[in-house]
């Protein structure tokens, strides 16, 4: 089967390896789209994994079954998680599903810009979904993105009525916007440099769109909302200043969700006067659960997340190097699906 597989940033081969073997328990699946995350675009992150398969957000058919598994049959459309919780540690017993060993562990084989991938028999059982036949492969790839979302949003604490503000609406950026309607938001306020996102957050619900390099962020908050911080800040981008900003415009009594990761060694400045005082907590969030899965999957099947927009670019496994490049850019771009 073909893969494209990382060596680094600017090296990335289309190669030959063989279809993965399965178990008891296994599942091959044939994979029809796999989303390119934001994670993939991390060369601190994907290079200390080199050489390796990227793509973890894969939907396709179930090519073969190892015995013993039940509830699928040949030719299901799915989706796969790549990380499953164990349920029983202290960690998953507290709902902390991503800090359990087994979810750290667990993970396909060999990712999702592949023709084919094992699933693990644990993956096979607790987080493999149907597909309704009526949800594209390409839509069904934004699942694992919705989810991570979701998640942020629990961990974030909203209350009906409260003023949210999204600094960087790329694909996160939107689901966060689209979620906060639903989660009851009273104000929502986006912020992104690219003119193009900043339509598409008013699409999915932004009741005002900032341009930063424009206007001054903090200033037009505070004539929207009475002269008051924000009660949620969502931060996406992995970056420290727009961290340090989101804390300096979050409110008394505010929220900051932090969604991105600084590479290791980073260290974020914070004032813990004006944090401690202001009683600002700041949280953070990382991956999702079998619970959010399953939510993901009925938000958009239903509608209340609408995902067919977000899809802007497709690639073929021999153009994952320029589907990579076009999502460093962050330009006129959303969500870029790799399609083997």
């Amino acid at each position: 089967m073909r893969v494209a597989k990382y060596y680094s940033r600017d090296d990335i081969r289309v190669e030959q390896m063989p279809v993965p073997e399965i178990g008891p328990g296994e599942m091959l699946v044939q994979v029809k789209a796999c989303g390119l995350c934001g994670s993939d675009l991390m060369e601190w992150y994907t290079d200390s994994k080199a050489p390796t398969v990227l793509g973890h957000e894969p939907v396709g058919f179930v090519s073969q079954l190892g015995g013993g598994v039940q509830g699928f049959i040949l030719g299901d459309r799915v989706f796969v998680h790549h990380h499953v919780p164990c349920f029983v540690c202290h960690y998953c017993r507290r709902g902390n599903y991503s800090s359990c060993q087994t979810f750290r562990e667990s993970r396909i084989y060999p990712g999702g810009f592949a023709e084919y991938i094992r699933v693990p028999a644990i993956n096979v059982e607790r987080d493999v979904l149907h597909l309704p036949e009526e949800l594209g492969f390409e839509e069904a790839t934004l699942i694992e993105p919705t989810a991570c979302a979701i998640r942020g949003m629990k961990r974030a604490g909203l209350q009906k009525g409260d003023t949210v503000l999204i600094i960087g609406v790329g694909v996160s950026g939107l689901l966060f916007t689209r979620l906060s309607r639903l989660w009851g938001a009273g104000l929502i306020i986006t912020s992104d440099p690219v003119d193009y996102r900043l339509q598409a957050a008013r699409k999915l619900g932004a009741d005002f769109t900032v341009h930063p390099v424009e206007e001054d962020l903090g200033t037009k908050l505070r004539e929207l909302n009475a002269g008051r911080g924000a009660d949620l800040v969502i931060v996406t981008p992995c970056s420290a200043k727009a961290m340090e900003q989101g804390l300096r415009l979050a409110g008394p009594g505010g929220t900051v969700l932090l969604y991105a990761p600084l590479p290791p060694g980073i260290t974020l400045p914070v004032k813990v006067h004006d944090l401690l005082f202001s009683e600002i907590t700041l949280v953070s969030t990382y991956s999702c659960g079998p619970d959010e899965t399953r939510t993901a999957l009925e938000f958009i099947h239903r509608g209340r997340v609408q995902t067919r927009g977000l899809i802007t670019h497709r690639f073929g496994l021999d153009e994952v190097g320029e589907a990579m490049r076009l999502g460093v850019q962050a330009g006129e771009s959303l969500k870029v699906v790799v399609v083997p």
